[in-house]
């Protein structure tokens, strides 16, 4: 039996190689991904891999895992994910919470915040 921590680590791990593969076989076949405020993002392996594949093309895309709280089969990740936005190279914080049953991510919750594009114009 694999652990929470190690499968969520594993997506992390896979999401900065940019491996679809193995990102997506970290999540159930029917996983959800939505945003805190209950809007669905991708529900199923078919649009999280639609999605996917579009954030990995970005050549900077990279997170790095700031915090991370084990609540049995929930773990709470605060990553520094760095992006490239059509504004420029930026960075976001993202609370992610994901709920992990029979060893995998059945749910995955996302609050995305503090975006800075560097060199934008901070007046």
């Amino acid at each position: 039996m694999t652990s929470a921590v190690e499968i969520v680590q594993k997506q992390l791990e896979a999401y900065n190689n940019k491996d679809v593969q193995a990102w997506l076989s970290t999540y159930a076949k029917d996983a959800i991904q939505y945003s805190m405020e209950g809007e669905v993002l991708a529900s199923g392996h078919n649009e999280m891999k639609q999605n996917i594949v579009i954030r990995f093309k970005e050549k900077e895309l990279f997170a790095e895992l700031k915090n991370r709280i084990v609540c049995e089969d929930m773990i709470i990740d605060l990553e520094l994910i760095t992006r490239n936005f059509p504004e420029g190279k930026g960075t976001i914080e993202m609370l992610c919470i994901y709920h992990v049953e029979n060893d995998l991510i059945k749910k995955g919750q996302f609050k995305v915040f503090n975006k800075v594009v560097f060199g934008a114009d901070e007046s």
